[in-house]
C-alpha cells in the first residue's frame, strides 16, 4: 500500500499547458508532478521525482475540461 502525504486540490497545482503537468511544491524543494493524461486516465497520485512522497490530486473528470481549453 503506498503512503499520501496529503491531499491537494487541483486548484492548488500550477498547470503547464506546453509540458501538460500540473505541478505543486513538496517540502523536499522539488515538486510533485502528474500529467494531464495520467488524470484524464483516472490516476490521481502525483510523485515528487525526487523523494518517495506522493500526493493525492483531488478533483472531479470535468474539471479537467478548462486546463484542456488552455491546451488548445
Amino acid at each position: 500500500m503506498e503512503t499520501i502525504y496529503d491531499e491537494i486540490e487541483i486548484e492548488d497545482f500550477t498547470f503547464d499547458p506546453i509540458t501538460q503537468l500540473f505541478q505543486y511544491p513538496c517540502p523536499c524543494g522539488d515538486r510533485f508532478a502528474i500529467s494531464f493524461d495520467d488524470l484524464k486516465d483516472g490516476e490521481e497520485i502525483a510523485v515528487c521525482p525526487s523523494c518517495s512522497l506522493m500526493v493525492k490530486v483531488i478533483y472531479e473528470p470535468e474539471d479537467l475540461d478548462e486546463y484542456e481549453e488552455e491546451m488548445k
